[in-house]
């Protein structure tokens, strides 16, 4: 036989078996298949995979400067809490579904068994939305990779000089976040002589239950969510609930879409608290998952996002704080003073920054997601799981280039973003004054109490 001929045979049987390394794809036993689909329940590690090998991280070779002679000047981080347990409401339909495994399930497959005689319900209505262990680590670990990142701002002396502001909102796993991020900072330069204050302010962190017409059109609203609703009741999703229940070997009419959400949360929730690849995952194939994930999306997209404008609007309050913050430290570089707040962190929740990413525009798609359009979506930039996993973070950070050139960069998720609609040569860091142009509209209006306000019908 010709050599040729052994070449090809070797190559396609390398590709078969995997026995060539170029051609074998890693996967980890530990992360279950779905987890890039968990929404707003999923891992950090998954937005930022580089971490899953070393935590403290950092991609310098995307995050470098405008150029070698500019300078950071201020920094102000929009944070997510961390890792959370589930909220009661979550518990009480998770407690449920198991019931209905424990009593009704008959598989034979082994991980039903394992969820029937090893797995036991452990998560309580008390724990109600309170940080874990793994949302501590969360923002002790953004903390020290801020800090590596920007080590002119994020800095012992600044820090000890009363240059950085904490802000939280007053929910627990907020104010335990910020807690932990100033606990990184501490521990990491070892300072055990001096502790450091933060403020609670639900105004700013918790803008959206203060925004009454928000309130009233669209949260206590139940056909605001009409589109969530009719998904939930679309082929789709019944598609996945009958896939659920054939392996569970239980009637149809025994799963519901709650249940189907639950099972997924818990495959979501062992994994980002335990790094776990539960018996749960097991329910789900990549389709579903992609299904569950884009009636979350759905939800947030009506709830928080593009689907109504008061969503966004109720934000103007924390955009106007962020830029103000940008421009005292804007004025008092120009004028040679030091800047007062080198940093702000600013400790919410993914309500308090996806209203503000669709305020400044990022993340919309050419249409709105429906009920209907789930199969022309697969390609939408609007994807809470990319852009909303635990700890998620919106940093801008403003440098001093020089000759009054001030320039602005956004950062989401440790990641370069662009200004929607500022595509100039630089628009990865755009001139402070072009972006304060783009949104100039929003700066001199958006009035969060003429927004909030409800409008009175006539009489």
């Amino acid at each position: 036989m010709p050599i040729a001929f052994w070449k090809i045979l070797f190559l396609h049987l390398t590709i078969i078996t995997g026995f060539c390394c170029c051609f074998r794809i890693k996967v980890n036993p530990n992360i279950p298949a779905i987890a890039k689909y968990f929404s707003t329940k999923g891992r950090y590690e998954e937005v930022n995979p580089y971490l899953i090998e070393d935590i403290l991280a950092v991609n310098r070779s995307i995050l470098q400067p405008p150029s070698a002679q500019c300078r950071e000047i201020h920094l102000t981080a929009i944070i997510r809490h961390g890792t959370r347990y589930p909220t009661s409401k979550n518990v009480k339909k998770m407690q449920k579904l198991y019931d209905m495994v424990l009593r009704n399930a008959s598989g034979k497959a082994s991980w039903l068994r394992e969820i029937q005689t090893q797995w036991t319900m452990w998560y309580t209505e008390d724990m109600d939305g309170r940080l874990v262990q793994k949302g501590v680590n969360d923002h002790k670990h953004l903390a020290v990779r801020l800090s590596k990142l920007f080590p002119s701002l994020v800095s012992e002396e600044k820090l000890r000089g009363g240059f950085i502001k904490f802000i939280t909102s007053s929910k627990h796993r907020c104010v335990n976040s910020t807690l932990s991020f100033k606990a990184g900072l501490t521990e990491l330069w070892a300072i055990t002589d001096k502790e450091f204050d933060h403020a609670v302010n639900d105004a700013l962190m918790r803008f959206f239950d203060q925004c009454a017409r928000f309130v009233q059109e669209v949260d206590k609203n139940p056909s605001a969510l009409s589109e969530v609703d009719q998904f939930k009741q679309g082929p789709e999703m019944r598609r996945v609930t009958e896939k659920i229940a054939d392996r569970l070997t239980v009637p149809y009419n025994l799963i519901t879409d709650d249940m189907a959400e639950a099972a997924f949360y818990l495959c979501a929730y062992e994994f980002a608290i335990k790094t776990v690849n539960s018996p749960w995952c097991r329910l789900f194939d990549e389709v579903d998952a992609q299904v569950l994930e884009y009636a979350n999306d759905l939800k947030q997209f009506w709830k928080r996002a593009y689907g109504y404008d008061i969503n966004r609007k109720s934000s103007c309050i924390l955009f106007h704080d962020a830029f103000s913050r940008l421009d005292k430290a804007a004025n008092e570089n120009e004028s040679g003073q030091q800047v007062t707040e080198a940093v702000t962190v600013q400790v919410g929740h993914a309500e308090t920054l996806l209203p503000l990413l669709t305020l400044l525009g990022f993340f919309e798609d050419s249409e709105a997601l429906t009920s209907k359009n789930f199969a022309t979506q697969a390609q939408r930039s609007f994807r809470t799981s990319h852009m909303l996993p635990y700890a998620a973070n919106l940093v801008l950070v403003l440098y001093d280039c020089g000759g009054g050139d001030l320039r602005l960069q956004p950062l989401l998720n440790e990641k370069p973003v662009t200004f929607p609609g500022l595509n100039n040569q630089q628009a990865s860091i755009p001139r402070y004054q072009d972006v304060r142009d783009h949104y100039r509209e929003l700066l001199q209006g958006c009035d969060f109490e003429t927004e909030c306000q409800l409008f009175k019908s006539p009489a």
